[in-house]
């Protein structure tokens, strides 16, 4: 049968072809073997770019290019190691590592007895329910059954942690060298600077306002009625909102001015009046200037945490309130708002929570502890196979 000289040449080509990959890629597969084995001299693979001379096949192991990537420093090569001139094989392992929950850098987490690290465990939910009497309808809220034990905890913790609300308070920011008067209208301002805002961001605004605003009057309300809104609203310009903050602070002068005699409001409905003030601020406000305790002021911290802890299901802090007053004792009416922002500002944060460090998790008392997770990882290596002597 008759070819063409075109089919013969293009035969030849692909079998020498052939020849070349086939040879090639056995003295590329005996390096890696070689690599893989942990032996600190390389193999060598020279690269065949062109010529299709059968001789130059039997350089191929001892050429001068290294194709490996990331592989040793090229060094003098040396016999070949016995056992791996087999070909190389990829060997996936599934291994399984358990990941726990990330504690500060400069805190350790909760020990037991023996310093080994406690296990956390996940509590059940235990609300506070509502007892309906059969015969005279009346109703009786049972509070948490674990309440007394999860609060006392909570104490301890705050006890030997150090939280911004402890030093840096609306409470704790009017000057004390001013009249009661006046120290009561600061704490009113302290508290319309801290919505939406963190401690320390109006600890500054508020020092600000104390030594920058023009003495006499100086941080009172004579000194706020005088300030111009512009240079009120560039003191502030710390905190959030602070555009509608200064219209709300320059309305609320005014009309502690015309309307109360120059002092803040003595009740919750006159505190509620006021403008930018709602029912947290009015609550927080009564009981740090006036020293009455007339309800729980709820911020984000409460509603987040009481709800994390199963006490109720909320979903506005306004029902967190009505559903703690209903059986918490009016004794912790004003601390539970100081205690659980300092503890959701330094263990059980909005985002991160730290578990490892909190006793409840360990002690099985938080519904809401994040336990560790088993993540399985695939890795994959390079194995010799050996081969039969």
């Amino acid at each position: 049968m008759k070819t063409s000289r075109f089919a013969r040449e293009t035969a030849s080509i692909g079998k020498n072809s052939e020849i070349v990959t086939r040879q090639n890629t056995r003295s590329f597969a005996a390096s890696i073997n070689t690599f893989a084995a942990g032996d600190s001299r390389a193999s060598i693979v020279k690269r065949e770019d062109d010529g299709d001379d059968s001789s130059s096949l039997s350089s191929l192991g001892s050429a001068a290019t290294l194709e490996i990537e990331d592989a040793p420093p090229l060094l003098t090569p040396s016999k070949r190691k016995r056992g791996t001139s087999g070909p190389a094989t990829t060997v996936t392992e599934a291994s399984t590592i358990k990941l726990e929950t990330r504690n500060s850098p400069r805190r350790a987490g909760i020990k037991t007895e023996d310093g080994s690290p406690a296990k956390i465990k996940r509590g059940r939910k235990q609300p506070a329910k509502k007892i309906i009497d059969n015969d005279s309808g009346e109703v009786t809220i049972h509070p948490p059954a674990n309440w007394q034990e999860l609060y006392g905890l909570v104490q301890e913790m705050r006890k030997k942690i150090l939280a911004p609300v402890d030093t840096m308070g609306c409470e704790s920011l009017a000057e004390d060298t001013r009249s009661p008067r006046d120290q009561r209208f600061q704490t009113l301002i302290a508290l319309m600077l801290s919505s939406q805002t963190k401690d320390t961001t109006t600890a500054i605004a508020m020092k600000r306002l104390q030594s920058e605003l023009p003495s006499p009057p100086g941080f009172t309300l004579e000194g706020i009625l005088a300030v111009p809104p512009d240079t009120l609203n560039d003191l502030i310009y710390a905190v959030g909102f602070h555009n509608n903050k200064t219209r709300y602070i320059k309305a609320t002068a005014l009309l502690l001015q015309s309307q109360f005699n120059g002092d803040i409001p003595d009740t919750i409905e006159g505190l509620i009046s006021l403008p930018g003030v709602g029912p947290k601020m009015a609550y927080l406000c009564m009981s740090a200037a006036w020293g009455r305790d007339e309800g729980i002021g709820v911020d984000v911290h409460v509603h987040r945490i009481t709800n994390l802890w199963g006490w109720h299901k909320t979903n506005q802090p306004e029902e967190t309130r009505r559903c703690l007053e209903a059986w918490l004792p009016r004794e912790k009416w004003h601390e539970i708002n100081h205690l659980l922002v300092g503890f959701g500002q330094t263990v059980c944060l909005p985002v991160g929570r730290r578990c490892g460090e909190c006793a409840l998790s360990t002690k099985g008392l938080c519904p809401g502890a994040v336990r560790g997770k088993e993540v399985v990882l695939q890795r994959t290596r390079v194995k010799a196979m050996k081969g039969e002597d």
